[in-house]
């Protein structure tokens, strides 16, 4: 009987490896459905950049009421990992408390420090669902975040808070049953939180509170388990998705447009210029702009799974300001969903791709594509270094080449520059007409 417990961990243990790695291989086949780039350059600076925005939340503190309070969160989370190692060796070897014979008084202090940062995940949690729900900050209730990601939101904080209730039940429970010198609690220093909470269960007898211990304990590991596996569908993906987006973040101007090199060097052989050598005009059926996700390349689809949904990227777009339909957030959120829809039909050997539907028309509307001004406001504010503006211009590249759908006064402005070499319907020998115009004034 007294080995149940331990297999019973065991197989838990074992369903949860299996499901999160059936999980992340379905992530990274998804992303793998976009185009591959070559991503070169200076890995020192690639490092840095994660280090400093991804670990350091650097673009983050741009707003510092809720940089903070989501720093005191990612720094919990991170440091009570030690505690679930523990408690997850401790299921497995049947054990309890395996590190504190180790530690001595020591491990006493190290969960005291545990315990202060649980309280503030808790108290970061509750700021968090008054933000949303009661305060609502109105980047949280854009159109696109209606149903499913509002209620995935307050889930994750909700869960939040009951593990950390669950670390600290624990640790009060089982400080009483140190003192009763129950057999298998080992003893340790006292924690600083949960010592608080103790005289809650001075009361209970024995069995009850070695229950009641157990059964946090049990609550907590499970919780961790279940957590581990749901933030892999939810926008919290962002946990793990931010290191690896930000390392391959581009590190050009944000204001520099992505060229297609093929139709570049078809301009410099039309203009009798010099070519890299290797290089050779489009070859026929090339398809020019993105219309579906595997138009898109790798990267792009990878920011698609590391948004946060935080709506940064759409509070600051002049577009979205003056009333327009176009938000980054759900250009974002709209090829994911398409990603995830394209995945599951092909693990069912369905149509997949072929399934009558594309990103662009089905998903996201050539009026919203149309609506972008190109500012980079959206990229500049993303916390972990998305950039919605380059799927936009994919998309609307394919509009104007493939389709010749643009807008009648953007095809006249493609024409003038085509011709006339400006925007302007103007010969180029008039282009100066201004400046004389000017000197003339001065003289």
């Amino acid at each position: 009987m007294q080995y149940i417990p331990q297999v019973a961990f065991t197989m838990l243990f074992a369903v949860f490896g299996f499901l999160l790695y059936r999980r992340i291989s379905r992530i990274s086949r998804n992303i793998k459905i976009g185009r591959l780039t070559r991503y070169q350059g200076n890995k020192g600076l690639r490092l840095r950049n994660m280090l400093l925005i991804a670990f350091g939340q650097k673009k983050m503190f741009k707003r510092w009421l809720p940089a903070t309070l989501h720093f005191l969160v990612y720094a919990g989370f991170i440091l009570i990992i030690i505690e679930v190692l523990e408690i997850i060796l401790d299921g497995l070897l049947g054990t309890h408390r395996l590190f504190a014979p180790f530690l001595g008084s020591f491990y006493g202090v190290i969960i005291s420090f545990f315990e202060l940062l649980a309280v503030g995940v808790i108290g970061a949690c509750v700021v968090f669902l008054v933000r949303r729900n009661i305060t609502r900050v109105p980047r949280f209730h854009k159109p696109e975040m209606k149903g499913w990601p509002a209620l995935d939101a307050n889930l994750i904080l909700v869960i939040e808070i009951l593990l950390m209730v669950a670390i600290l039940t624990m640790n009060a429970a089982d400080q009483v049953l140190q003192q009763r010198e129950v057999a298998h609690y080992t003893n340790t220093s006292a924690f600083l939180f949960s010592g608080f909470l103790t005289p809650l269960f001075q009361a209970l007898d024995t069995v009850t509170l070695v229950l009641v211990e157990r059964t946090a304990w049990w609550i907590h590991i499970v919780g961790i388990f279940a957590f581990g596996i749901y933030v892999t569908y939810s926008k919290h993906l962002h946990i793990f998705m931010a290191f690896p987006n930000t390392y391959f973040g581009r590190l050009t101007p944000a204001g520099q447009m992505n060229n297609m090199a093929e139709i570049t060097n078809e301009v410099k052989i039309m203009l009798g210029m010099t070519t890299d050598q290797g290089e050779a005009p489009p070859p026929e059926g090339m398809k020019f702009g993105a219309k579906d996700i595997n138009d898109l390349t790798r990267k792009n689809l990878m920011d698609a799974y590391a948004c946060t949904e935080c709506g940064r990227c759409t509070s600051e777009c002049p577009a979205n300001l003056t009333g327009k339909k176009l938000s980054p957030r759900k250009i974002m959120m709209d090829t994911r969903d398409r990603m995830e829809q394209v995945g599951v039909s092909l693990q069912q050997n369905w149509p997949g791709l072929e399934d009558g539907k594309t990103l662009l028309g089905n998903f996201i509307t050539k009026e919203e594509i149309n609506a972008c001004t190109n500012c980079n406001a959206c990229v500049e504010a993303c916390p972990v270094n998305i950039n919605p503006l380059d799927i936009i211009l994919q998309l609307r590249r394919y509009v104007a080449m493939e389709e010749s759908a643009s807008p009648a006064s953007w095809n006249a402005m493609f024409s003038n520059i085509e011709t006339n070499f400006a925007p302007w319907k103007f010969a180029p020998t008039d282009r100066f007409n201004w400046a004389d115009e000017l000197k003339n004034e001065t003289n």
